[in-house]
């Protein structure tokens, strides 16, 4: 008799949850919102499996949905989730109506993982203060500060493009150019002469490399953690790996400690950090908020733009002709500089503008934006309303991929960033920074990056694209950066 009792109350208990798991699913359906039928318990989520791409899952909804209303509804799991299919809901998202939106809610947990308090994930009041406070962090002086140490890096950039020339082996563009842009980002971030170029072995590589290549979860739980962030925290769930974590806080540490202790400066982000740690008053940091930010902008800033230049030197490599006219461009402007490669030379290189927006377009490094409503936000002109706490979903690659905004979207196609094309279509139709208040604040300096790059790759060296590229490329996300299955391999022959 007991036995029967416990096994009605697990069936009645097993029942009821189904119930409410189905009453979930009928949330955008109640509201009388197109969207988009959902499988039970992944929700919308079972095309990761598929596409292993949040920009290719996304820009699926967003083709079949675009004029049926200003956004379609799916689920991540259960959490609802509202995707933009209308430029201008976009632009009211990110800039007009920045105050309802002004949240990614992305999961962090400060006291178990200080690694994921960054700016990037702040919430409100807080992401405001951090914002305000590192700001100044990203002005033009303090980057034309850098440029000399940079461009230290970029001679050895150079030097390992001719040693592996020299080899006659393929060049792995990928693992080429983390180790460049991880040198960069040591420099500038952390004052340490990394040497990844010489040695990719070391630990600030190895580990750095393996915060995107080997997270700690995919992105199923990662799509999991951030619907249900107050249950993670009471879980004491970490973003990123104990070694990781570990790593990072010891060399911050170690670096604070020993230049306060022997009072040296030096021209890089981990001054101006030291600088506010140090402070008095307001814009004073704590340890973890200086360590947080040290962390995110070495990890964002190498992987992102690591992932820019593979893909533009990609695309080079198979449009030869337009390869020739940026080599031919970078070399007109030094010779208009004397040869030297100022600042200023760098605000000159405008066809270099326009192949790396044309890159970031057809290959945004992010696929998807995240925000959530912080209330009721009801969509002037229409009859919806998007709920407190909704996250919203903004399909970055399917609007770079939109024939409204971009004629024959797969076609690379630097002509899309002429003045003309550019004043032709909404702003908020190229978003591979972000737009409005949430903007990348680290956005100049990682052009200023992939252009030194570019620069140095491209001056005395031809691409080709290897027959060990997997053609065409299939994307993958890998902690929410773009990668191609398999990498890029390409052919590089010295120029005669």
């Amino acid at each position: 008799m007991a036995f029967l009792v416990l096994l009605v109350g697990l069936l009645t208990a097993a029942l009821m949850l189904v119930l409410w798991m189905q009453k979930k699913l009928v949330y955008w359906k109640n509201l009388g919102v197109p969207y988009a039928e959902p499988d039970f318990l992944y929700g919308n989520l079972k095309g990761v499996s598929e596409f292993h791409h949040e920009g290719l899952l996304t820009q699926k909804f967003y083709k079949e949905y675009k004029g049926k209303g200003p956004f379609v509804g799916v689920y991540f799991f259960l959490k609802p989730v509202a995707i933009p299919t209308d430029i201008e809901l976009v632009k009211n998202i990110l800039i007009k109506d920045f105050n309802f939106f002004h949240d990614r809610g992305l999961f962090y947990n400060e006291r178990d993982d200080p690694l994921s308090a960054s700016l990037f994930n702040l919430p409100g009041f807080e992401w405001k203060q951090m914002r305000n406070k590192l700001s100044p962090t990203m002005a033009s002086g303090k980057l034309k500060m850098m440029l000399p140490a940079m461009l230290e890096i970029a001679t050895k950039f150079e030097r390992k493009i001719d040693e592996i020339c020299g080899g006659g082996v393929e060049l792995d563009i990928k693992n080429l150019m983390a180790r460049f842009t991880l040198d960069i980002i040591g420099t500038c971030a952390f004052g340490l002469e990394t040497n990844s170029l010489d040695d990719d072995t070391n630990d600030f590589f190895r580990i750095g490399i393996s915060v995107f290549n080997n997270p700690k979860y995919g992105a199923k739980f990662m799509f999991l953690l951030h619907g249900f962030r107050k249950y993670g925290r009471i879980l004491r769930l970490k973003t990123f790996r104990d070694e990781v974590i570990k790593f990072y806080t010891d060399i911050v540490r170690k670096i604070v400690d020993y230049r306060l202790t022997n009072r040296i400066e030096r021209n890089d982000f981990m001054q101006l950090l030291i600088k506010l740690h140090t402070s008095d008053g307001e814009d004073n940091l704590s340890f973890n908020d200086l360590l947080a930010q040290a962390f995110s902008f070495h990890a964002a800033g190498f992987e992102t733009s690591s992932t820019t230049l593979q893909f533009c030197f990609y695309e080079l490599a198979c449009n030869p002709e337009i390869q020739d006219k940026t080599r031919n461009h970078i070399n007109e402007v030094l010779e208009k500089h004397n040869g030297e490669l100022s600042y200023e030379a760098f605000l000159d290189m405008k066809y270099l503008d326009q192949v790396i927006n044309e890159t970031l377009r057809k290959h945004p490094p992010v696929g998807a934006l995240l925000r959530e409503t912080s209330k009721d936000y009801k969509i002037p002109d229409t009859q919806f309303t998007i709920e407190k706490d909704t996250t919203v979903f903004i399909p970055i690659y399917a609007i770079h991929h939109d024939p409204e905004f971009y004629p024959n979207p797969s076609k690379f196609n630097p002509d899309n960033f002429i003045e003309e094309s550019i004043r032709s279509r909404p702003s908020v139709a190229f978003l591979p920074f972000g737009e409005g208040p949430r903007i990348c604040i680290g956005a100049r300096f990682g052009m200023m990056q992939v252009k030194i790059g570019l620069i140095a790759g491209l001056r005395k060296f031809r691409y080709t694209l290897s027959p060990r590229t997997k053609q065409p490329l299939k994307l993958l996300t890998k902690f929410f950066i773009t990668h191609a299955e398999g990498g890029i391999w390409l052919n590089v022959d010295p120029l005669s």
